[in-house]
């Protein structure tokens, strides 16, 4: 049996057998149910701290690789969402949707104070919302594939080329990509 669930039955026990005991053993109950949920709670934290931070570190190995349309892949070349799809399954072990505008619907809105690092932005560059992506890496800055000529690098989203054209935040939840 687990130790969790003994410990439960312990004080579920402990209750019953003295019904006019202080409140001290309903306390020292919620305390251990407490420590328990922010154990799990930091453990979840810093797996996925850990897991953004090899994103961030992954995509910045592949600066310099050239856009290619519709490409995937460091051998072939990047587009925007492939890029961005490559560096979630690689590091993370996610498969996100393959266009812009579908990484945009699977994913979790939230407001552009509120970016960490891994977390994907949205830019309207076709005269289309959604129709561009990128991985903020933090301090204002993203990583991205941008355009036919261009290769993957790490731009300002304040620069007013930017500014005019965010579309949106995004965070990666496993839970929003099993709803698609």
């Amino acid at each position: 049996m687990s130790r969790w669930l003994c410990l439960l039955l312990l004080v579920c026990a402990s209750a019953h057998a003295a019904p006019d005991a202080t409140t001290s053993d309903d306390t020292m109950a919620r305390f251990l149910h407490e420590k328990s949920l922010l154990l799990q709670f930091e453990e979840m934290r810093s797996n996925v701290a850990g897991r953004t931070s090899d994103l961030v570190v992954t995509a910045m190995g592949f600066l310099g690789v050239p856009y290619r349309r519709g490409g995937n892949s460091a051998e072939t070349g990047f587009d925007c969402s492939g890029f961005v799809r490559a560096m979630y399954e690689q590091t993370v072990g996610l498969i996100l949707p393959r266009k812009a505008s579908q990484q945009a619907t699977a994913t979790e809105v939230i407001d552009k104070k509120d970016l960490q690092p891994g977390d994907l932005v949205f830019f309207n560059t076709m005269r289309r919302a959604f129709s561009h992506v990128g991985i903020y890496v933090g301090d204002g800055k993203f990583i991205h594939s941008p355009r036919s000529g261009s290769e993957v690098r790490v731009e300002d989203m304040r620069q007013a080329y930017w500014q005019r054209r965010f579309d949106g935040a995004r965070r990666v939840t496993p839970d929003a990509l099993a709803q698609q």
